[in-house]
This record gives structure tokens, C-alpha cells and sequence, in this order.
């Protein structure tokens, strides 16, 4: 029985992950998937999931059976109107699916390459691997079969063994334990600086934009590496650091200074995450309005000069609004039209961060 469990849930995850493949690009656009996550998973509404089955009827129907001659017309007539029933309808399911699977099918469907990691191994991880088998052990490492089997070879030497009536009692010489030691696993360590555009003319709308598409880039990012950090910083006029609720609650109404963004990042950057130890990636997020063109090239500037050397991406997406002029986005791609660390794109809408993910994370950087 439990192998025919096994194998009907290993049937129904198959099932679930197809589900969840095919109607992927629905998630990603309408966001429904945020308010269902969890610290290691999330809960994907399906609205019907069955195995196959085959389903009898009685033997008192079926084909040309029933009232009327040889030549009769069908009546097209419902033998009952419906009306309003007092049954519990049919809901829908909801299948949990980890976040390192749902990274997957995203890495799948959206044909992502594994990113190439920069930097050193500056964060370790303990885990225990067993190695081998000995004599003497506590009791919850104890090996129950190769005990059994110093047992039985005991018994077959001294000649105690008996086929008719094989009791088999191990005894303090027979007990085998496992044996096992730490290791300690270099992991990569990655950071990733959210930067936003919090001023008059960033509404609700953009702000869910930014939201929905920094989820999968987090679900895609937390599936490459283990060990990452995130730093959310927001900027008017001023840049300031923030966490993660008010980066995409905060709203004020000055001006726009890009610049001031990314001499935050890079001071942060510089005092709390040296490049060669980590692989650092920035994600700037604004409607494409700056306060002036000598702020633009001061942006260009820093980009080219303090940040691309060291970084693993630099990714500016432009979301749409009514009062962005979306300047800042044909600067960037003038001055940086096909360098291998940048990655530019516009999120008109919801339907448009598919293809924003797929710029910023199809580099494999």
C-alpha cells in the first residue's frame, strides 16, 4: 500500500507542476501568488486537479435505449428547469509548491540559465554526512540491518542457528552503529539593492509593478544562492535606506535626483559588502523622469565608473506612468547599448514583467 501511495502522489505532484508550468505566465502577471507565500513555500490556487479514472454507469442505458420509435425528432426540450440548489458547490484547491521547485519551472519556462558566480565562498554551511559503520555508537545511530547480519553470521559459525525456528537475538558484539562526520560547505554569497523611485509621479500602480516583478526576481535569485541579503533603498530629491514594507508603501512628492540612489548603494556597498566576496546585484526601478540632464550624466557616470566594474547586474526598469517622460531609459540605452552587465526594460503593465524577468535574469549573470 504505501508504494501505491508513493506513486499516486508522485503522479498528482506531476500533475500540480504541470498546472502550475502552464498557467505560470498568469501568475506572474496578476501577482495573485504574493499574498500566498510562505517562508519556504507558496499555495497555488487550482481550480481542478483529478487523476484519471474510469467512472461505470448502469446497465440499464445506453445507446438507442430509452422512450420513442424508429424516426422520431430529438426533442431539444430540458427535462427540468434549473433552479437555485442547497448543496455546497465545488471548490477549487490549493497545491503547495516550494519556492525552489516554483524557481525551477520558472528557470524552465522562461529558458533562464544558471547564474556563473563571482566572488569568493565567504559563507559556510554545517551538514553531517555519514561515512561509515562502527562498533560502538548511541543508540539512535544504531544500523538495525547490518546488526541483524552480524547476527545471523554468529549464529550460522557457532552453530545455534536453527532454519525451522530462525529467532535471531544480537548481542552486545553484534551491534553496529553509523559513523559520521561534519563538514563545513563553502557557499556564495549574493546581495541585492532594490532601489526605487518614491516621488509624485510614482503611484500604487508602479509600485505594484516593482512588487510583482522583485518576487520572482527574489524567487529566482534565493534558488541560486544560499545566502542572500537584500537592501531597499528609496529616493525623491534624497535617497534613504528603508525595509522591505516601507519600500513599497512609502510615497512622497519632491523631486527626482537618480544619482542620489546610487551613492547610497555604493556606500553601503563599500562598507558592509566587498566585491570580490560577493556577487552584487542592482535593480533601480523609476517612471524615467530625473531632475536634470547633468544629473542623468552624473548617473552614467557612477554606472560606468564605480558600479559595472563590480557588479554581477545592473537592471533598470522603467515602469509607465501618465506624468514620466521615460528620458532616463533612452539614455541608458544610448550609453550603454549592448554591455553584457546591464539589462534594461519597460513594464508597461502587468502583462509586460514576463518579459522584464526574462531581460533582467536571462544573462545568467
Amino acid at each position: 500500500m504505501p508504494i501505491k501511495m508513493d506513486s499516486d502522489l508522485s503522479r498528482f505532484h506531476k500533475i500540480v507542476r504541470g498546472k502550475v508550468k502552464k498557467e505560470l505566465r498568469k501568475f506572474i502577471a496578476n501577482g495573485e501568488l504574493l499574498s500566498r507565500k510562505g517562508d519556504k513555500a507558496v499555495k497555488i490556487p487550482l481550480p481542478r486537479v483529478e487523476m484519471p479514472r474510469f467512472q461505470y454507469g448502469d446497465n440499464n442505458s445506453g445507446v438507442g435505449q430509452g422512450e420513442g420509435e424508429v424516426g422520431d425528432e430529438v426533442s431539444q426540450e430540458q427535462s427540468e428547469e434549473k433552479k437555485a440548489g442547497d448543496q455546497q458547490g465545488e471548490h477549487g484547491l490549493e497545491a503547495e509548491v516550494t519556492l525552489d521547485e516554483l524557481a525551477q519551472i520558472l528557470g524552465e519556462e522562461l529558458e533562464l540559465p544558471n547564474i556563473e558566480n563571482k566572488g569568493k565562498d565567504t559563507v559556510e554551511s554545517s551538514q553531517v554526512r555519514y561515512t561509515g559503520i562502527h562498533k560502538k555508537g548511541p543508540e539512535s545511530l544504531r544500523h538495525f540491518k547490518r546488526t541483524f547480519r552480524e547476527s545471523l553470521k554468529r549464529s550460522i559459525v557457532s552453530g545455534i542457528y536453527d532454519a525451522d525456528d530462525p529467532v535471531i537475538m544480537p548481542i552486545k558484539a553484534d551491534m553496529r552503529y553509523r559513523s559520521f562526520r561534519r563538514l563545513n560547505n563553502p557557499e556564495t554569497s549574493a546581495v541585492i539593492f532594490y532601489m526605487m523611485d518614491v516621488s509624485g509621479s510614482m503611484g500604487e500602480i508602479q509600485k505594484k509593478l516593482v512588487r510583482f516583478t522583485s518576487f520572482w526576481i527574489d524567487t529566482w535569485l534565493n534558488q541560486q544562492y544560499k545566502g542572500i541579503e537584500t537592501r531597499y533603498i528609496v529616493h525623491d530629491a534624497v535617497a534613504r535606506e528603508v525595509d522591505k514594507d516601507k519600500f513599497y508603501r512609502l510615497r512622497e512628492a519632491g523631486g527626482t535626483l537618480i544619482s542620489s540612489a546610487y551613492a547610497l548603494a555604493l556606500d553601503i556597498m563599500s562598507r558592509d559588502y566587498p566585491h570580490s566576496d560577493w556577487n552584487i546585484y542592482m535593480f533601480h526601478f523609476s517612471d524615467g523622469d530625473n531632475w536634470s540632464s547633468n544629473d542623468t550624466n552624473e548617473c552614467i557616470k557612477m554606472i560606468n565608473d564605480d558600479i559595472l566594474p563590480y557588479v554581477n547586474l545592473f537592471s533598470y526598469g522603467q515602469v509607465e506612468s501618465r506624468y514620466g517622460s521615460g528620458q532616463f531609459y533612452r539614455n541608458l540605452s544610448e550609453s550603454f547599448p549592448a554591455h553584457d552587465r546591464v539589462a534594461l526594460a519597460k513594464i508597461k503593465d502587468q502583462d509586460a514583467i514576463v518579459a522584464a524577468i526574462k531581460t533582467f535574469l536571462g544573462r545568467g549573470k
